[in-house]
């Protein structure tokens, strides 16, 4: 038996009567919404929004940048995100002297890996839309990273995420549950994605899937699965294959490390972890203390392996990780079903229809 997990579930239990104030008070605010007493803005201009209804693990920096892949060589794109966990405030727009700190990690991430794109962070996305236009004049698409319950803009197309799973259907409001919005906002959502599927998932499994969630007529439904590329050195960024005999140190500070764990577990030998919390800030402790752990390890086969959004938090480092086999393993999503140009077509038609009324 799991103890850890058991006291896990009786704590979160104990905590259902603050869940049923929380989910009373998101109640009131969507009701507030729908009857245009607080009002949200709708900019002439393409936003798309992905979000989710619960807290974090859903892929939704994977999906960003699934987006921008597949839309930055046809569109001048801006993402905006909130900037979790960054040590500054206001609106900053990411440029070659930003930092992780400055802007948090996941949007630094993009800034590293799309330097052709506009990367902004604000608390306030309804003053920073018209101050992205203001200092990129050339964008024509913005994308709204984890925004779906910030109802003060309402964006054109709305993504909604959901996990394999884990669907948002089963869940419950904080901190019982995972919920952050009630579930009938997902009927705000023009394409729910249902993320982190098995690569083999099977039809008749979709069709029960879309059968649980409900669609209403103008929604569409897609499924996402995983895929790892090959690893490469933080620094140097030489590519280096994963065998069977590789022994590896895990380390990441992510929501839901599973599928990178399970990833793992099928392509090394085996594999330890040094686990951190979510958007961890590392220091130079943290690093020692994962450079002595990995000398621990008896092979000669080994590395260490960290996530894309772990690596922009540990860059910082750069006099020491030249001395460690650290290697980054990237991530990506693809469309199952063959759906995948499809699901993109249309993007596509949402953001040209705007630039045909011009």
């Amino acid at each position: 038996m799991n103890f850890n997990a058991v006291f896990l579930k009786t704590f979160r239990f104990i905590l259902l009567p603050v869940s049923i104030i929380y989910g009373l008070v998101v109640y009131i605010r969507n009701f507030l919404f729908d009857k245009k007493i607080l009002r949200s803005v709708k900019f002439n201009f393409p936003i798309i929004c992905v979000g989710n209804l619960v807290m974090g693990g859903t892929g939704k920096s994977t999906m960003v940048e699934f987006l921008v892949d597949h839309l930055r060589h046809e569109f001048q794109l801006a993402t905006l995100s909130r900037g979790y966990k960054r040590r500054t405030k206001g609106y900053i727009m990411a440029s070659e002297k930003t930092g992780a700190l400055e802007i948090g990690d996941e949007p630094m991430q993009f800034h590293i890996k799309y330097p052709d794109i506009s990367v902004a962070v604000c608390e306030d996305r309804l003053l920073a839309v018209p101050q992205i236009l203001q200092d990129k004049p050339t964008t024509n698409v913005i994308i709204l990273d984890d925004a779906f319950q910030h109802r003060a803009i309402e964006a054109g197309m709305n993504i909604l995420l959901t996990q394999y799973g884990d669907l948002y259907i089963h869940d419950f409001f904080l901190p019982s549950g995972d919920l952050r919005d009630k579930k009938s906002s997902a009927i705000r959502a023009n394409i729910i994605v249902v993320t982190k599927c098995p690569a083999g998932l099977k039809e008749d499994e979709k069709k029960a899937i879309e059968k649980k969630l409900h669609l209403t007529e103008h929604q569409s439904i897609y499924f996402s699965t995983i895929e790892y590329g090959l690893p490469y050195h933080i620094l140097s960024k030489e590519e280096r294959l994963l065998s069977n005999q590789d022994e590896v140190l895990l380390v990441c500070g992510i929501a839901n490390p599973d599928p990178l764990k399970k990833y793992l577990e099928e392509h090394t030998a085996v594999y330890y972890q040094q686990n951190f919390s979510d958007h961890h800030i590392y220091s130079i402790d943290d690093l020692k203390n994962i450079a002595k752990k990995f000398a621990q390890i008896q092979c000669t086969d080994k590395l260490i392996l960290t996530t894309e959004k772990d690596a922009v938090r540990l860059h910082k480092f750069e006099s020491t990780l030249l001395d460690l086999p650290f290697y980054v393993l990237p991530i990506r999503n693809r469309i199952l079903f063959n759906e995948e140009e499809k699901f993109i077509a249309t993007l596509r038609h949402y953001i040209t229809g705007y630039q045909n009324q011009e």
